[in-house]
């Protein structure tokens, strides 16, 4: 995830604060836990890229030792396979 903890706490509390002054929502409990899962759903929302990442290492350590050879270059494999797999879920990165 490549933006901190923190941040994304202070984002979602911003943004359950704007969107309550501007009056599109209307909260009938404590702002505070609809912040906590506005954050929630951010930090799922921007794991799925880490996720992602993680399953094409693991897919391109069958490739290891082409690469390693040099036959096949690491960051253009991670790349390609990274988009295949992205545009094959439907997910936006």
């Amino acid at each position: 995830m490549r933006l901190s903890k923190g941040f994304v706490k202070h984002l979602s509390r911003l943004t359950v604060e704007t969107l309550r002054k501007k009056g599109l929502i209307e909260l009938s409990g404590d702002p505070a836990a609809a912040a906590g899962e506005v954050e929630k759903a951010m930090i799922d929302d921007l794991s799925v890229e880490d996720r992602l990442n993680a399953e094409v290492r693991q897919i391109l350590k069958a490739y290891e030792a082409e690469i390693e050879r040099g036959r096949l270059d690491y960051h253009t494999l991670f790349s390609k396979t990274k988009q295949k797999l992205a545009r094959e879920r439907n997910l936006v990165l």
